[in-house]
């Protein structure tokens, strides 16, 4: 479901696959051939929801913010693993973090960074670009090997890749809401519940 609240639609870009169970809920942008899968939750109803370019948020997922003090922002061609919780956090491009992960309010994780399955990224952490970040507390481990380089950068593209797919086997390309008397953003000025 793609729903609108109090007056703000989520916008798409081009080309996007959200399943038909997801829901995609207000203050939400999503960039081109970006996808959300099953069961995924994406709730701008207290802050804003940015979502990049060719950036698949994966089964399970859920998305929120912080009421007045942290969006959740996600770069181009990042990687959400099935069943993440991200909350109020901001991850740069090409990030990839892995299954069943929490990153928390205010954490910043870095360009190309992996953050292993199951970690737990504390509020205010900050990822320097293109390390492994792991642990329950996470913790920077080291800086990434070329191979896990190539590894990161692969996911995006087998997202664009499965969404297409699904494309050519009938599911429809998703479309926002249209609002008669649309409202501004959280961003823009929309006041916080």
């Amino acid at each position: 479901m793609i729903r609108p609240f109090q007056g703000m639609a989520p916008k798409l870009g081009s080309r996007n696959f959200i399943a038909d169970n997801a829901l995609v809920l207000g203050d939400v942008e999503l960039g081109d051939d970006s996808s959300i899968w099953f069961n995924c939750v994406v709730r701008g109803d207290v802050n804003y929801v940015r979502i990049g370019a060719r950036t698949n948020i994966q089964d399970m997922s859920c998305i929120h913010v912080t009421n007045g003090k942290w969006p959740t922002l996600i770069g181009d061609e990042v990687s959400i693993a099935h069943n993440v919780m991200l909350h109020g956090c901001s991850l740069h491009n090409g990030v990839l973090v892995g299954m069943s992960t929490t990153i928390m309010d205010g954490a910043v994780i870095g360009e190309g960074c992996l953050v292993a399955a199951g970690s737990l990224v504390r509020e205010g952490f900050q990822a320097p670009p293109h390390t492994l970040v792991a642990g329950w507390p996470a913790m920077v481990k080291k800086d990434l090997s070329e191979d896990q380089q190539q590894l990161v950068a692969s996911i995006w593209s087998r997202y664009v890749r499965y969404k297409e797919a699904y494309f050519q086997d009938g599911w429809p390309m998703a479309e926002a809401p249209v609002l008669t008397e649309p409202r501004p953003g959280f961003n823009a000025g929309h006041p916080y519940p």
